[in-house]
């Protein structure tokens, strides 16, 4: 077993863990062959001063040629930070994200709040529960959310809880999310759990994180096809297409991009054996 000291996305060192990586490509959905013969292989190639990302980079492409579903959920924490770089495109992810667990969602909406108008990024509604969401976006995934962020969101709850919803005055504000694609310090998430602020985050909280609800709920934003070029899912989203799952309806929308029909075939395909891996 090769050992070397990488260095990871907030410009922190430590040693290479193969545990890490094994179960990173196992969470994707890939089998143990292919998991013993990607992490061997990237064994031989370590050099120290190595970064995370290059190793991600080359275990994809491992994994690509060997199971391609598998690859684009290994691929998923790096598509998250693709759908900037406005933060909306992740809004409307999340508001999908709960729509598959039941909730009617709003993006981009302003509330009266006791004090102050508020802009809220989302809003969801299921039986008594109705939340606001903060939807914290960062395009690298070595940035964090931090105690400010915790701080401003928790205000604007207080601000907003039982406020009436502009569109159904019947429901009231019960609850707040802050969501991040990446992940919390340790003091915001201190923080959120004394005061009852809900968190969401890349790696919590554990068992419920935002990758295991993106898995369990088979939503997947375009920006995790790897038949795409960035160029592409740029042009992509700046048409509004976010999911995966909506491809195969899309057909003509994607002609009229410019697609070429043996393309539009294989985006099809692989967004379809994606969201049913």
């Amino acid at each position: 077993m090769k050992t070397a000291l990488v260095k990871k996305a907030d410009g922190s060192t430590e040693s290479f863990d193969r545990a890490k990586l094994e179960r990173s490509l196992r969470r994707s959905g890939a089998g143990e062959e292919a998991v013993r013969g990607i992490v061997a292989h990237i064994e031989t190639e370590l050099q120290d001063g190595m970064s995370t990302g290059e190793i991600y980079r080359h275990a994809r492409a491992l994994l690509k040629n060997k199971e391609a579903p598998a690859a684009g959920c290994y691929s998923l924490r790096r598509a998250l930070a693709g759908l900037g770089p406005t933060g909306f495109p992740f809004e409307d992810f999340l508001a999908e994200l709960f729509r598959a667990k039941g909730y009617t969602t709003h993006t981009g909406i302003t509330m009266r709040g006791n004090c102050v108008e508020h802009e809220v990024d989302l809003v969801a509604h299921k039986r008594d529960d109705c939340v606001i969401a903060e939807a914290k976006f960062h395009a690298h995934h070595g940035m964090k959310t931090d105690l400010q962020v915790a701080l401003y969101t928790h205000a604007r709850f207080e601000d907003l809880k039982n406020a009436p919803l502009p569109h159904d005055s019947s429901r009231r504000v019960t609850g707040a999310y802050l969501i991040t694609n990446t992940k919390f310090t340790s003091v915001a998430i201190a923080y959120a759990e004394c005061v009852g602020l809900r968190l969401l985050s890349w790696n919590y909280p554990k068992g419920r994180t935002l990758q295991d609800e993106i898995q369990a709920a088979g939503i997947y934003p375009i920006t995790t096809l790897t038949t795409l070029s960035a160029q592409e899912k740029r042009l992509l989203l700046n048409n509004g297409m976010v999911l995966c799952k909506d491809m195969p309806e899309r057909s003509q929308a994607l002609r009229s991009m410019g697609f070429s029909q043996k393309k539009i075939e294989t985006l099809i395909s692989e967004s379809v054996n994606l969201c049913s891996a």
